[in-house]
């Protein structure tokens, strides 16, 4: 590997990795900047297996071992070592998961290619904290379900608090923006999803009832913290669905209520398609 000391945190080479916590500064880099950042060793592991391309990466000298064999096709790439005091100056942040790399994001694909094959499919409509963001991808992997879909308002699934809350399964999950609804609809209905708009309404339909005889092809469509799906996507949703609740609670966090209506619209995998999560690492 191409090992470099770090001297001073103030070097113009450390700039991906400066004042992480600093939201304002992170958008300007992210995804402006064309690069978004893997933390923890796993995280790195999913990057590179899904063919993304590394920049640069920070770590403790503890971690080199870990990263080795990561990077042993990428002899170029250089290696930034320092001390725990240095990196959390650097950072902002106690860098505890092993590494930070920072990562050449790829292309977005088109909406029809990540709709090719698929039957489960959850859109996300701007939905603004990032841990919810990574949930809802982490749920999506673990449940089978094909791909994500995200609005043009809703955070970014490659920031670093996303990717890592997912456990790096946004790089394994294929996903897309797609454009407003009066150009997302009729392009979800022509690749033969039916809209399923999780909300509370009057018209409403349960999960039970809904899942009982499902669609071939679903779209889950969730909305924002507190406020919910917005009136356009409850006026192009074929079927708007109610998760039944209990104790006079009116409803979940939305990666929480994303995992219950997966798992009751999910699809039974093959014997070769069943994965196991393990814990955070």
């Amino acid at each position: 590997m191409r090992i470099i000391p770090i001297d001073t945190v103030d070097a113009p080479e450390l700039a991906d990795y400066t004042r992480l916590t600093d939201v304002a500064l992170r958008r300007a880099l992210e995804p402006a900047g064309g690069l978004y950042l893997a933390e923890s060793t796993k995280v790195i592991r999913r990057a590179l297996a899904a063919g993304h391309i590394p920049r640069s990466v920070l770590l403790h000298e503890r971690w080199l071992p870990d990263l080795e064999p990561l990077l042993e096709g990428f002899p170029d790439v250089p290696v930034y070592v320092g001390s725990e005091e240095s990196l959390e100056d650097l950072t902002g942040f106690h860098l505890h998961r092993g590494a930070l790399a920072a990562m050449h994001r790829p292309e977005l694909p088109a909406l029809e290619d990540v709709l090719a094959g698929a039957s489960r499919v959850v859109v996300l409509e701007d939905i603004v904290d990032h841990t919810n963001v990574g949930a809802a991808f982490r749920a999506v992997a673990g449940l089978g379900a094909d791909a994500v879909l995200v609005s043009p308002r809703c955070a970014d699934p490659l920031y670093r608090r996303s990717v890592r809350v997912s456990m790096g399964t946004v790089l394994q999950v294929p996903w897309t923006r797609i454009g407003d609804w009066a150009d997302a609809a009729p392009r979800l209905h022509d690749a033969g999803f039916h809209l399923a708009a999780l909300a509370l309404s009057d018209d409403a339909v349960s999960l039970d009832e809904f899942a009982a005889d499902p669609p071939q092809k679903i779209a889950i469509v969730m909305g924002a913290e507190g406020d919910g799906l917005s009136r356009r996507a409850l006026s192009v949703a074929d079927t708007v669905v109610t998760i039944p609740m209990a104790h006079g609670v009116d409803s979940l966090n939305v990666a929480s209520a994303a995992a219950v209506a997966l798992y009751a619209l999910r699809v039974p995998p093959t014997a070769g398609e069943m994965q196991s999560f393990g814990a955070d690492a």
